[in-house]
């Protein structure tokens, strides 16, 4: 089992910036992957960005060049650099654990951005 504590959401205006952490605990093995997610109202879950315990990363278009994923793994720690941030990026954002067959979720936390 695996547990996941998700901060550094809030209210950032448009053009703003926030960084999101995610924390594991429990079950961790060397070989996971670590992510956040998005959903906005009356819309489905949608990937943000992901990152290998190697290191490799995958992010949505929609956050490139915008967004920065990055982890410790020595804290089993995720975090989401999000810049330049828009109204189009409200929403709840959920952390994403993976290993093996097994995936665990964040209870999310609410990023809003205003215009």
């Amino acid at each position: 089992q695996v547990q996941l504590v998700e901060s550094g959401g809030g209210l950032v205006q448009a053009g703003g910036s926030l960084r999101l952490s995610c924390a594991a605990s429990g079950s961790i093995f060397n070989i996971n992957v670590m992510g956040w997610y998005r959903q906005a109202p009356g819309k489905q879950r949608e990937l943000v960005a992901t990152i290998t315990s190697g290191g490799s990363t995958n992010s949505a278009d929609s956050v490139k060049g915008r967004f920065t994923i990055s982890r410790d793994n020595a804290k089993n720690t995720v975090y989401l650099q999000m810049n330049s941030l828009k109204p189009e990026d409200t929403a709840v954002y959920y952390c994403n654990f993976r290993q093996g067959s097994y995936a665990y979720w964040g209870q999310g936390t609410q990023v809003t951005v205003s215009s």
